[in-house]
């Protein structure tokens, strides 16, 4: 079955696996999907992630979630630009999230990146989702 939306699942098979408080979790495999990922990583708000092969050409993305005392790190993770409804913006007009304590995950031409990363590249692009 074909998705119109990848990121769109990845961030739902995230917020399910954390409220059903489990370990891991597996999304199919894209070069899209594990770009996230690593921001994801390098942020904290998941432990880790590997792509596994499952059958011949079907590969697999194992991601670790990341609790605090039972609670997970994230506590909301929103898509922002949908496939219906593109959000881009420029580097001056980024808003923080919740004051600065969320982040905003970006497609930038120079890569997919934090918004904190995209301010000291001084770069712009479209929003892909929010997290806190």
């Amino acid at each position: 079955m074909a998705l119109s939306d990848p990121i769109g699942d990845l961030l739902t098979r995230i917020r399910n696996g954390q409220k059903a408080g489990l370990q891991t979790v597996s999304s199919p495999a894209s070069r899209q999907r594990e770009n996230l990922l690593k921001v994801l990583e390098r942020e904290g708000y998941i432990r880790g992630f590997k792509r596994a092969n499952v059958k011949k050409g079907i590969d697999e993305i194992q991601i670790e979630l990341k609790y605090n005392e039972g609670e997970p790190v994230i506590n909301r993770i929103n898509r922002v630009s949908k496939p219906g409804r593109r959000v881009y913006s420029k580097v001056k007009d980024l808003q923080k999230v919740f004051n600065g304590l969320g982040i905003s995950i970006l497609s930038t031409p120079r890569g997919v990146m934090s918004d904190n990363e995209a301010r000291q590249a001084n770069v712009g692009g479209e929003i892909l989702c929010q997290v806190f």
